[in-house]
């Protein structure tokens, strides 16, 4: 009996093991460390490629080792805490992605459950990415019928493709500075190895 009860409470241990393997694998799964593919052309969508992988990686590590402290951030004036700008920045990233995929965005709706920072991360990150694949493995999609399109009840508003550009991407880019600027001033700068114009950190300096 007593072997059987340690053989059932080693499985048991092991189990648990491999359940946290998996959830530290998942989490460092996240895409963007670097920027993975350069597009084969300067196609209208691989400009957008690389300007939504542009925008993952900064989010990355604009986002990497954020504090609760960093999170609560106000800068005053009515400026929006740092909190509050992930959380735009995840709505953003929707939009993008509903673009891309030609689906209408959602709006007005209050029943979606309130997310942890790693969660709004790891779905914005995510997003982003989805939309940069459909982008780079999709030879039908045209961008011309991509439309930006919201959804209110019945009732659809539709705006051109160019104004995901000057809009939601670009709006999401200037948050996304806007962290890391909170984070500078709360004394917990970036990585300073990133590397926002080769899409991929240095290597750190021998000693």
């Amino acid at each position: 009996m007593k072997k059987l009860f340690y053989l059932s409470l080693l499985i048991c241990f092991s189990t648990i093991l491999k359940a946290q393997d998996l959830t530290m694998d998942s989490l460092s799964a996240l895409p963007y460390v670097s920027i993975e593919h350069t597009p084969p052309d300067y196609s209208g969508k691989s400009v957008l490629m690389r300007m939504i992988d542009g925008l993952g990686y900064r989010y990355y590590w604009g986002t990497e080792g954020l504090r609760p402290e960093d999170l609560a951030y106000d800068p005053g004036n009515e400026g929006a805490t740092c909190e509050s700008l992930i959380k735009h920045i995840h709505g953003l990233s929707e939009v993008v992605y509903n673009v891309v995929a030609q689906i209408p965005t959602e709006r007005g709706g209050s029943d979606a459950p309130e997310l942890t920072f790693a969660d709004y991360r790891t779905k914005t990150l995510n997003n982003l990415k989805a939309a940069s694949e459909l982008l780079r493995t999709n030879k039908e999609l045209n961008l011309e019928d991509c439309q930006v399109q919201f959804k209110r009840g019945e009732k659809v508003s539709s705006a051109p493709f160019w104004n995901l550009m000057n809009g939601p991407l670009a709006d999401a880019i200037y948050h996304t500075g806007q962290i890391v600027s909170y984070r500078r001033t709360m004394g917990n700068p970036i990585n300073p190895l990133v590397s926002v114009f080769s899409g991929k950190n240095r290597s750190p300096k021998k000693k």
